[in-house]
């Protein structure tokens, strides 16, 4: 920047010169993104072709399949289509009986708002709770927010000081023997872009005690229900902070008495003091902790005496590592919960956040090895932080270097075999 512009600024913003910091990385990376036009296919990844573990058809009975087993997704690498016709079907099937979803980041061109209007037009009692204070999507959700409310939807804003990060659908069904509850619950947004971007976890279930819990949930959001405890699933600001702290502590339980204790987190980010504490207390107790922390992480592993049995690693890669996954070996009787929360002040006390168990042992192993295992035998994207607050790339233990977004790409998603095709040199110059 030139001194003249810079003297401008400084007048006009009123600051000190010695407010003024000069960096040497470009500041505008996004006018890299430019770059991606270049006719360069063997310079770039190749495309993404997410699996299709349930029928996407619309004729496909979903509710069926639901009923058989629950289902989990793994995104991107499982198709988002499975729950964009979660809520197709149930605007067009005529048992269905009233649809509620929470949303936070809708995007520009949600494929949901008018699958919400067309069920409210079929007779449907349709709630929607949207969330006017999603950082970036500000102006899209009270866009979206109007239009429902135009198609006589009964729109919900939430609670006052709380905003609703939480990501949950119900749908209530006639069937023969009785009304049924099936749910959606995820770890990342309902919006079918960054569903191809970022990971994320997606359960359907039509469990009594869960599908219960979802119905207080959406009572507590509409102001008709101040629950304190739930069967199954965990609620911030509820009983999110007191469950996962009841957790740790019966893990710890397990390792003074000798059994097996491990925990491994997968988060955006840990920096609420008193988790960051109690991880401590169970390092100290003989609890093996592995954390995955993609972002922000104010716990230090490695130190003597309080957090020598924890390692934290963080895995930037392709796309970005957005679910929340937590597992307890349990001594020998291990539990996965998924959820929308990080281990933040804001998410567990400031936010309507939903943490929820995956209670079938085939996907509780499955979410075991895909999601957890694969990550932290990456040494390809992770990198290691040290006692002293530095990253250090992953040391290889073998001579290839796993990639866990690879791996699972490879292991799941058709991926054309041809190869890219090779660019012609460029002609020489002068």
């Amino acid at each position: 920047m030139p001194d003249r512009i810079k003297d401008i600024l400084v007048e006009n913003l009123e600051v000190t010169p010695h407010e003024v910091y000069r960096l040497r990385p470009p500041l505008g990376l996004s006018h890299l993104a430019v770059l991606m036009k270049v006719p360069r296919p063997d310079l770039k990844d190749l495309p993404l072709h997410p699996a299709s573990p349930i029928g996407e058809d619309e004729n496909d009975d979903l509710y069926a399949a639901i009923r058989r087993n629950d289902i989990i997704l793994h995104h991107p690498y499982d198709s988002f289509a499975p729950v964009v016709q979660f809520i197709r079907s149930a605007a067009r099937d005529p048992n269905v009986l009233a649809i509620k979803q929470t949303l936070y980041r809708i995007g520009k061109e949600s494929p949901l708002v008018p699958l919400f209007i067309e069920a409210a037009e079929n007779g449907k009692q349709v709630a929607v709770l949207v969330e006017l204070k999603a950082r970036f999507d500000e102006e899209n959700n009270i866009g979206w927010a109007k239009q429902l409310e135009r198609a006589g939807i009964h729109v919900v804003y939430g609670l006052v000081g709380l905003k609703t990060h939480a990501k949950m659908a119900l749908v209530v069904r006639r069937e023969q023997d009785g009304i049924r509850r099936y749910v959606h619950l995820g770890t990342g947004n309902y919006n079918p872009v960054t569903a191809k971007i970022y990971t994320d976890i997606s359960l359907f279930t039509c469990r009594d005690d869960i599908t219960a819990d979802a119905v207080e949930v959406f009572n507590f959001l509409t102001g008709y229900s101040n629950r304190d405890t739930y069967r199954k699933l965990a609620v911030a600001p509820v009983n999110l902070r007191e469950r996962l702290t009841a957790l740790i502590d019966r893990e710890i339980s397990h390792a003074k008495a000798g059994t097996s204790a491990q925990l491994i987190f997968k988060m955006n980010s840990l920096t609420d003091t008193k988790m960051i504490e109690k991880l401590y207390e169970a390092s100290r107790a003989g609890v093996s902790i592995d954390l995955i922390v993609r972002g922000i992480c104010c716990l230090r592993p490695g130190k003597k005496g309080a957090s020598e049995n924890i390692r934290v690693i963080s895995i930037v890669g392709r796309f970005l590592e957005h679910s929340r996954v937590f597992y307890f070996a349990n001594g020998g009787e291990p539990e996965v919960h998924c959820g929308s929360a990080d281990l933040m002040g804001r998410n567990l006390d400031h936010r309507v956040e939903l943490v929820f168990p995956v209670e079938d042992r085939r996907l509780t192993a499955k979410i075991m090895k895909e999601v957890l295992v694969t990550a932290l035998a990456d040494r390809s994207r992770s990198r290691v932080l040290g006692e002293d607050g530095s990253y250090t790339r992953a040391e290889p233990t073998i001579p290839e270097k796993p990639d866990s977004q690879q791996v699972i790409l490879r292991s799941r998603v058709r991926i054309p075999s041809q190869k890219p095709p090779v660019p012609r040199e460029a002609p020489a110059q002068g």
